[in-house]
């Protein structure tokens, strides 16, 4: 199964924030990478530059390869509505990522290794598909016999579940509720989307 293993820090002061979640290394190296690192004079970045590095932010924020994004992209632009947001929407409706915002993994790579592992269950049912595209209505849970893992019970612990509009949260079935698609203004990640979508579009 495909996705990035490379280190993680160097990636986020690539892009001059911690996409991958608290990191104390980039807190110490807040900077880009390299030999030069904050002393290195940075030639001013074309239009293009600019595009292509927001889509790779979106890629390496939400774990996905280019392929994946890229098929992820045309279904955005076939669908009703602002491509870019569309876009997002797609993004944060897939599983591994909904069990990363419903406090269940503290990591997204986290909740797809939990997804994979089959702990998590849709509607009743196991669904071991990090991409699959969870649908307003739909709840997704914790197998019975998955509930007492340590890396959910601490990653739940202190977690505040009201974080996020589009999800509700039932402490006592450990299981949670997919309301609607979030709208873009809800959406904490810092990500241009109008960028990613000019870039496509050429």
């Amino acid at each position: 199964m495909a996705r990035y293993r490379g280190p993680k820090t160097k990636i986020s002061r690539k892009f001059g924030e911690p996409i991958f979640g608290p990191d104390k290394t980039f807190e110490k190296k807040n900077y880009p990478p390299g030999m030069h690192g904050a002393n290195k004079r940075r030639r001013k970045v074309s239009e293009y530059g600019l595009q292509l590095k927001e889509k790779q932010k979106a890629k390496y924020t939400y774990g996905i390869l280019e392929r994946q994004f890229r098929n992820t992209f045309n279904k955005a632009d076939r669908s009703k509505g602002v491509t870019g947001v569309v876009l997002l929407q797609l993004l944060e409706s897939r599983l591994d990522n909904v069990v990363f915002r419903l406090g269940l993994a503290p990591s997204r790579q986290s909740a797809r290794q939990l997804v994979t592992h089959r702990h998590i269950i849709i509607n009743g049912k196991i669904c071991s598909i990090p991409s699959a595209q969870v649908k307003p209505g739909d709840l997704i849970g914790v197998r019975e016999k998955s509930k007492s893992l340590e890396v959910i019970q601490n990653s739940l612990s202190g977690f505040n579940h009201l974080k996020y509009p589009w999800l509700e949260w039932d402490e006592e079935q450990m299981t949670g509720k997919f309301t609607s698609l979030p709208e873009r203004e809800d959406i904490p990640e810092n990500i241009k989307d109008q960028l990613i979508v000019e870039l496509y579009s050429k």
